[in-house]
């Protein structure tokens, strides 16, 4: 059965999950940066675990959409399920309960960049629409954002200040 909880001592084996999705380290460096950042929240540091095994990973941080003000959001990245157990559901479980904790803690807005095919069907809409542009050179089509609570993004124009390790990804 799988269980989806946050990450306790886990890193080795996340580390490994993240290098074999992805089929390089980059990510897996990534979030070893963010977890050593002020933007780290362990509760939305996720694993889907079977028996002991860790299957997949799932991480928000804290960014900031730049506006008149700084309004305050949460990166979704990266999503990793292993090779040998993609497909079978195990990311869909990882990003609706991560959304569901992000709900819980009282977070309004979510940004990925990812295929737009995936992450529509959880909601997540281009963030262009929004008038949001992102720090990033990222595709306006793979550039998307969900609001958590209705509304959060009304009258939002701005742009979504990624910390600079993403950019070493």
């Amino acid at each position: 059965m799988l269980n989806i909880t946050p990450e306790t001592d886990n890193q080795t084996k996340i580390h490994q999950v993240i290098t074999d999705a992805f089929g390089q380290t980059q990510e897996a460096e990534l979030v070893d940066k963010i977890r050593n950042s002020s933007n780290f929240i362990p509760e939305l540091s996720l694993i889907a675990l079977e028996n002991e095994d860790v299957l997949g990973h799932i991480l928000f941080s804290r960014i900031v959409i730049e506006t008149p003000k700084k309004i305050p959001a949460l990166a979704l990245a990266p999503l990793a399920v292993t090779p040998m157990h993609q497909r079978q559901g195990i990311g869909t479980q990882l990003v609706q309960v991560g959304l569901s904790r992000c709900r819980e803690l009282n977070h309004s807005i979510v940004v990925v960049v990812g295929d737009p095919r995936y992450y529509k069907r959880f909601g997540f809409l281009h963030a262009s629409q929004f008038g949001l542009h992102s720090s990033l050179p990222i595709p306006d089509e793979a550039f998307m954002v969900l609001e958590l609570k209705p509304s959060a993004l009304m009258n939002i124009n701005g742009n979504v200040c990624y910390p600079a390790y993403f950019n070493e990804v």
